[in-house]
């Protein structure tokens, strides 16, 4: 198997121990005299050994930290029966940080602990052989060359896995963020989409529907009572349309006008003058929350724009009730083939009047019902809570 290619620090390292410890063989500085009891081979050559090894260790440090480790306490050993060299216990002692700092989270846990208790045995058992003070820099000779860079690179380790999980929770956060804005963006389109809709559908609705009875019907009186409709509902389209315009492009300094309840009446009458017979039936304290009012009164609209465009002639009801906290919005047309004109539609009518009762947390159900399904009904529940968001 081909061994790990080394990280190009971890060869510094090593060339840098190797030609420091060659610098001290050559000059003839060493850790121990020849005449040392513990020196089985004194000289300059037998150094050279474990001097080569630990600088082999030092390439694998960041690749294989536990085999350099492994190698690196056999190569330590064998330099303490030589006269030993400075640069290889300083490699030892970098190859040990190095395998806390690298190496899998269980082994540094252990090597933690295998040096310090031999850090404690080398201290305690050499006085208590010994009876002599001096027995006790065994241990601390011991302690400096394993338990310490153990120690710094758990600590190390400890500061860069708490930095490596703040820059995940960063990114995280940042993440959460671009998804709340892209769903914030996603529902105000939605809603803008929706407020769109319910505005201009209603005016152009009736535009085409009277343009094509002025078109069919070959009367003077008629086409004129066509045009007439047709002029106002174009310039009340064209109203909405730029009050809605003014609000994207520029912010509106000035709110705008949130329809209400109070204006049904208005709502109505202007059907009315489109052709369609409604009877409004309105039971609420006025107490109603401004979402709730804007969400109902846009239902109507546009269930009156859906009868404009699709009903059959014949009597449309519209009714409000509060019951057990909640409001019920009724609108019921007749049901049925038409031989009339009618507008083309997409049932993006339904699907906003949908979101809009969800939005609330009501509920919301369209139609036919009635004997032979004669009659198209919309019915949606709005909770009569504050707050809720439109």
């Amino acid at each position: 198997m081909a061994l790990p290619r080394p990280h190009r620090f971890d060869v510094y390292i090593a060339v840098g121990g190797l030609l420091g410890g060659l610098l001290l063989v050559g000059i003839g500085l060493s850790t121990r005299p020849a005449d040392d009891p513990v020196t089985l081979f004194d000289g300059p050559w037998p150094v050279l050994v474990p001097l080569t090894v630990l600088s082999g260790c030092e390439l694998l440090r960041r690749t294989a930290p536990r085999t350099a480790l492994l190698t690196g306490t056999l190569a330590v050993c064998a330099d303490v029966l030589t006269q030993g060299n400075l640069s290889s216990v300083m490699m030892f002692t970098d190859v040990v940080y190095a395998a806390v700092l690298y190496g899998p989270l269980a082994s540094a846990r252990r090597i933690q602990w295998i040096t310090g208790l031999l850090t404690i045995a080398a201290t305690l058992v050499p006085f208590a052989v010994w009876r002599v003070p001096e027995a006790l820099l065994i241990g601390v000779v011991v302690g400096v060359v394993a338990y310490a860079p153990a120690s710094t690179g758990w600590i190390v380790r400890n500061h860069r896995d708490a930095a490596e999980a703040a820059r995940l929770r960063a990114e995280q956060t940042a993440l959460l963020a671009e998804m709340d804005r892209a769903q914030a963006v996603t529902a105000e389109r939605a809603r803008m989409a929706r407020e769109l809709h319910d505005m201009v559908a209603n005016h152009l609705s009736a535009i085409a529907i009277h343009s094509t009875a002025a078109l069919s019907i070959d009367e003077p009186a008629t086409s004129r009572q066509a045009l007439s409709v047709i002029r106002e509902n174009s310039v009340a389209g064209l109203a909405e349309m730029r009050r809605l315009i003014g609000i994207l492009r520029d912010g509106d300094d000035e709110p705008a006008a949130v329809p209400t309840l109070d204006g049904l009446t208005a709502l109505v009458e202007g059907a009315r003058a489109n052709g369609l017979d409604v009877t409004l039936d309105a039971c609420h304290d006025g107490t109603v929350p401004a979402p709730v009012e804007l969400a109902a009164y846009r239902i109507v609209q546009e269930s009156l724009t859906n009868a404009l465009k699709h009903a059959r002639p014949g009597p449309v009801t519209v009714s409000l009730a509060e019951l057990d906290g909640a409001l019920t919005v009724e609108v019921s047309s007749p049901y049925g083939d038409r031989d009339g004109p009618r507008a083309p539609g997409s049932g993006a009518g339904l699907v906003g009047m949908r979101e809009r009762a969800a939005l609330l947390g009501g509920t919301f159900d369209a139609g036919p019902e009635g004997p032979g399904g004669a009659r198209w009904t919309v019915r949606a529940t709005l909770p009569l809570r504050e707050g809720v968001p439109e």
